[in-house]
């Protein structure tokens, strides 16, 4: 108590400074190694950690002998368990980006966004069929299941690989959690809705479907005419183009404001002109 109340204002800003830097550099770190395989490797170091606690806590000579061992080469351990991390760390450092601006939920639904634009764009000159469904909110793990396990980042080159015809995955829906492909091959439950148009088929059935039992995010392509259709609510948008897609995508896969969405959207399509000019 005597220390705080010694402390002088100019004390007081440079404390309030120094934890505010030190916090700020943590959180830049927790989102470098956010989604690796270094969040289990920390899990790992916290469960060591609390072993070191308990076993000084309750005195427990052998095991804090064992743990004070291991804490010996602690950091030689951590230093090469770490080492890509550390690496993209300093990599970022060096260009200026490990404390930029960007957002990586941003980021990473622009990518997931470019990715599938360009593949359902491929598939639709070429009028291969395909099926794509966005886990939102509710859970798909039953479907997942029902198909082949992947957890592969999203690209527009595997999207497009999957629903090649007459390859093991083209039948069926891909599954995509996040920006991972978590599985393809599929099986969704068919749209049982008897107003639906007769020209729509299984694809678009299931599309349909798997949107009326959760609030996932279906895209269908027709390998008939190559059309894109847009599923959600049970509802189907026949035929949507590009911008349309986009727009509805960003809207239903941003959790942000209406305003933020559409920044999101305009901050996109710069992107874009920028990699096609």
């Amino acid at each position: 108590m005597n220390y705080f109340a010694d402390l002088t204002w100019n004390q007081w800003i440079k404390d309030l400074i120094d934890v505010t830097i030190v916090s700020y550099i943590i959180y830049k770190l927790f989102l470098l190694v956010r989604g690796t395989r270094a969040v289990q490797l920390l899990k790992g170091i916290f469960v060591l950690v609390a072993t070191w606690a308990i076993s000084t806590w309750f005195n427990l000579y052998t095991l804090k002998w064992l743990m004070n061992q291991m804490f010996t080469f602690g950091v030689i351990t951590v230093l090469i368990l770490f080492q890509p991390e550390l690496r993209r760390a300093l990599e970022q450092l060096g260009r200026g980006k490990l404390f930029g601006r960007s957002n990586p939920v941003e980021r990473d639904i622009h990518d997931r966004i470019d990715e599938l634009i360009k593949a359902v764009n491929h598939l639709s000159r070429k009028k291969i069929g395909a099926l794509i469904v966005f886990e939102r909110e509710t859970g798909l793990n039953d479907y997942i299941e029902s198909g082949i396990h992947m957890e592969s980042r999203v690209s527009s080159e595997l999207l497009i690989n999957i629903f090649i015809p007459n390859t093991p995955l083209h039948d069926g829906a891909v599954i995509i959690r996040g920006n991972q492909i978590m599985a393809a091959g599929c099986y969704l439950p068919l749209s049982e809705n008897p107003f639906i148009s007769k020209e729509l088929g299984t694809r678009h059935r299931a599309a349909i479907g798997i949107s009326e039992v959760c609030d996932a995010v279906s895209i269908v392509v027709s390998e008939e005419t190559g059309q894109v259709s847009l599923a959600l609510g049970g509802m189907v948008v026949r035929d949507i183009n590009e911008e349309s897609l986009i727009s509805k995508l960003f809207d239903e896969l941003t959790p942000k404001s209406t305003a933020e969405k559409a920044k999101a959207r305009v901050s996109f399509w710069k992107r874009r002109g920028d990699q096609n000019g």
